[in-house]
């Protein structure tokens, strides 16, 4: 039975079960009690089990020292799944102290599996919210990574702080504008079109946008960003036809 089977009030019970025997795992060191949650088939469970990891950081119930020996342990694991949480898990320490958990990402984002790949991306999201400057002097270095697909997920990770502080992701995301892969060019463009419908983004995505040499790529940029003002009408805060006007009169492409 899923965990979205369960009634709201087992759901509960479930959840304080994990919390439980979690800490108890990574109090005595046995891996065989975190093992079959962070293995789960079930998306939910283990996502109980890595934030069971980040309430026992928050709460300082064990030190970040024991928690991260135990996850370097569960990395080696040749399930994809328990490596996914284990990243998942290093997110949620992430968001206070990356420093200390750097190294999962760094191994996370070569991981031979795409799922655990992911899982570094989620966590570049969530962690680039809380405590973006060290998360994105880590992406940074990145960008320019000999691998496209390395240069892409780390473009997609970005994407979340850049919803509220585009002035600190669009710096970065100037260094893809020339990448002559279409994978990473059509992240690129995707991002672009994700924070600009937010509010207050768009005078400051076409600013930046303004002062790109690559007129082709931001050509396609403000298209999606007109495009994402009908898709997401309903979430956006401009309407599409205010957003075509406001390109028309501050993109210096459109005089």
């Amino acid at each position: 039975m899923g965990f979205y089977d369960l009634s709201k009030v087992e759901r509960k019970e479930l959840v304080e079960r994990i919390d439980s025997e979690i800490l108890d795992g990574f109090k005595t060191g046995n891996e065989q009690i975190i093992l079959p949650y962070f293995s789960d088939e079930d998306t939910y469970i283990r996502k109980a089990g890595y934030q069971a990891v980040g309430k026992i950081h928050k709460t300082k119930t064990l030190d970040i020292s024991k928690i991260v020996s135990m996850l370097d342990f569960l990395l080696k694991s040749n399930h994809e799944k328990v490596r996914q949480t284990v990243v998942n898990a290093a997110g949620e320490l992430g968001k206070t102290d990356f420093d200390t958990v750097v190294h999962f990402f760094d191994t996370g984002l070569f991981d031979a599996h795409h799922s655990v790949r992911n899982a570094v991306i989620g966590s570049i999201k969530k962690m680039g919210e809380k405590n973006p400057e060290p998360v994105l002097k880590w992406a940074k270095k990145y960008l320019q990574h000999p691998d496209k697909e390395v240069r892409r997920e780390i473009c997609h990770g970005i994407e979340l702080r850049g919803r509220t502080h585009p002035q600190d992701i669009l710096p970065l995301l100037r260094t893809l504008q020339h990448d002559s892969t279409a994978r990473v060019k059509n992240t690129l463009i995707h991002v672009l079109g994700q924070i600009a419908y937010k509010k207050g983004c768009l005078q400051t995505v076409v600013a930046e946008l303004n002062t790109w040499e690559n007129k082709e790529l931001v050509e396609k940029a403000l298209d999606e960003i007109v495009d994402v003002h009908d898709r997401y009408k309903n979430f956006a805060v401009l309407s599409q036809n205010e957003v075509i006007a406001y390109i028309d009169q501050n993109y210096n492409g459109s005089q």
